[in-house]
Order: structure tokens, then sequence, then C-alpha cells
């Protein structure tokens, strides 16, 4: 949550780096010295950042009035801890949380920082020890956790029902947007053919996770090289309620970016013609999740998310691809599936070959080959020097 970059890059120093900011322990963040013999204890740290916004714990930080005090020398290099922290989630937490664990060694000394990165979980309530209670955090200093009794497990359940109420406001906003874009363009949305929208955003919004002022710099750090240009494309940016809007120059595409952690990219994908272009919307799919990657690395997040994929008014659009002409016959397809951060910038041709070939057989266009969807998504990534 608080570093702007993939925890298995991070370097002594830039643990040293976010101590001197001196951010206080919150709800989201927990400063160890050492790790707790009381595993239970841990276990209880653990179990309450999973069932609440997820959080950071750093170990190896003594602290003063919740802040960080220096000086910020860590604790002696153990080789085992990442086994021993594992071991206690095993054994003490029902279900098991995942968690990114990195050991941060100091290259002039022994000594080393434990960070270990705890995502929001759509598996709640996580039960500690053997009474098998439940804890959420608190953010208080005096009780950093509490202990959610059985009798009020629902309340925890209905924020996670308002989280999916607000997922949905914030979709529906988004399409919204959209909408007005289209109609600035002098189009009706419902004259739009064979619409696109990739959409991702956390599976249980709560709060803000970052500051929707910072939104444009987001981007600018969001984007990257393709061919011969920036992408995204630069075009008109419009400031909207949490979030920001840009409308790519000379196109009928708009991207949606909110400081709840969403990132959208709707498009229109026939022409005049009511013809698609294959790789076209093939290269859209791909380029999508390369600057959501970059997006989520840029605000530190490591949540599930929840993707959605949908195309709308599709119905008699004509997609032409090196095979020939096909039809669509379906007027509306929407895939849901849930997906790590992580997972956009690990085996990314994969994850995207995987999607391609489930949209192309939506389309009516299954692909020829076993590996026609890995080798599509692998030429534009190559293409797009993405690897």
């Amino acid at each position: 949550m608080y570093f702007t970059k993939p925890i298995a890059r991070l370097t002594f120093q830039d643990v040293v780096h976010f101590l001197k900011q001196g951010v206080p322990e919150n709800t989201l963040l927990d400063y160890k010295y050492m790790l707790p013999k009381d595993n239970e204890k841990f276990a209880k740290t653990i179990a309450a950042f999973a069932n609440s916004m997820g959080g950071t714990v750093i170990i190896g930080v003594k602290d003063e009035h919740d802040k960080p005090k220096p000086p910020f020398s860590g604790i002696a290099f153990h080789g085992k801890i990442r086994g021993q922290i594992e071991s206690i989630i095993q054994n003490y937490i029902d279900p098991i949380v995942f968690v990114d664990i990195a050991t941060c060694k100091d290259p002039n000394s022994n000594n080393m920082f434990v960070v270990v990165n705890i995502p929001q979980s759509n598996l709640t309530p996580h039960l500690v020890g053997r009474l098998k209670r439940a804890y959420i955090r608190t953010g208080q200093a005096s009780r950093p956790e509490v202990i959610v009794h059985p009798d009020t497990l629902p309340w925890l359940m209905d924020n996670r029902r308002k989280s999916q109420n607000l997922r949905h406001i914030l979709i529906d906003k988004a399409e919204a947007h959209f909408n007005n874009f289209l109609r600035s363009q002098n189009k009706e949305p419902s004259s739009a053919h064979a619409v696109c929208g990739f959409t991702l955003l956390p599976l249980y919004p709560q709060t803000p996770i970052t500051d929707y002022k910072k939104l444009p710099q987001t981007l600018k750090q969001a984007s990257f090289d393709y061919r011969t240009e920036k992408w995204p494309r630069e075009g008109t940016v419009n400031s909207v309620q949490d979030g920001i809007v840009l409308n790519p120059s000379g196109t009928l595409n708009a991207w949606e970016f909110n400081c709840y952690g969403l990132i959208s990219s709707k498009t229109v994908l026939a022409d005049e013609n009511n013809h698609i272009d294959l790789n076209n919307f093939y290269l859209q799919c791909v380029l999508f999740f390369k600057t959501a990657a970059r997006f989520y690395e840029a605000i530190g997040y490591i949540s599930p998310l929840l993707l959605r994929v949908k195309i709308s008014n599709a119905r008699g659009s004509i997609i032409l691809s090196p095979e020939g002409e096909r039809k669509i016959i379906e007027d509306y397809v929407r895939i849901d599936r849930n997906v790590e951060p992580m997972l956009l910038s690990g085996d990314m041709a994969k994850f995207c070959a995987q999607l391609l070939e489930e949209l192309s057989w939506s389309l009516n266009l299954p692909m020829q080959g076993e590996n026609d969807g890995l080798s599509k998504a692998q030429s534009i990534l190559d293409e797009c020097k993405i690897i």
C-alpha cells in the first residue's frame, strides 16, 4: 500500500526512505521491531488486516507514539523468517490468508527489514486461534485490532455488502460518463455499435485509496511508450467526481481513473460500416491491462480486483480478420473475473491470451490453434516492449 513498486523489488533503502517520512501506524500500517514470540498475536494482526482493507506490516522498526523511531537500521538478518511467518499463518488463521513477503537486506551490514503485504480478502471472516475469533483493524493506538463477536459477524458481512453497492455505483458512473462523452461527440449511445468496455476496480472498495488531485500525475506515471507515441494517447483530460476522464484525440474512446482505484477504458469498436478490426480489438485489450498494471503499481495497491469486460450492442457487427469476415450474433457479452494486481504484472501474455480466447469464442470467432490467443497477445506485448 505504501511503496510504489512491487514488493519483490523493494530494497533496504526503499524502506529507510519510507520510514523517514514518519507515517504513523493506522488502519493500513503496522510497525513491529521483532516477530512477536506470541504467534497468535501476530496472526491476529494479519487476519485483522485481511478482514478489513488490507495493509502492510514492517518488521525491524522501533516506534514511539505510533511513529517510526530512528535510527532505521533494521534487525539482524534471519533467513528463516519468511518460513516462520508462513507457518504462523497456516497454523493460526482459518481460512489461510495469502500474503506477499519481502526480506530487504542491507548491502552494507547483516541487517534487514521484513515487509509483509496483506491484501484485503474476499474470504472474510478469517478466524484466529483455537477459539476461532475474528478481528478487524481499527487504527487506534490502544486497540489496533478488536474482536468481532460471532453475534456481530453479520455486521462485518454487511460492510462487504456496502462495498459491493459502492462498486456498482462506481461502475454505473463510469458508464454514464462515457455516454455523456458520446453525446458530446453528437453520437447517441444507443446508436454506437459494438461498445467495448474494460473495467478494473477493488473487489471491496470502501474508502479512497489515493488522492483524486494526484490522479493526473499518476496517469503520467502509468503511461508507457507504444510504437512512436505515449500510451494512453494524449487528449482532453476532464475532472469528474472522485476522478478524471481522458478522451484521446480523434477517437471514440474514454479512459477513467478514480480515487477508489477504478480504471476503465470504453471505446466504440465498429466503424461507420459496422466493421470491427480484430487486431485493433486485441490491441485495446492488451494495452488496457498494461496501463492497469502500471496504475496499480503507481498507487501501491495490492488487494483483489474485479475485472469486468463488456461488449454491448454488438449483434450484426462484422469482424474483419485474416481468416475472413465473421458476423457477431450475440448482442451482449460480459465477463466478470476476480484477479490479483500482481497477476497483471506477472505473466501478462498468458493472462491476456486466456481472456482473448474466451472473448473470441463469445464473438463467434473461435481461435483456430491451441495457442492462437497466446501468440496474438505475445506479439502485441513484444511490439509494446511489455515483457
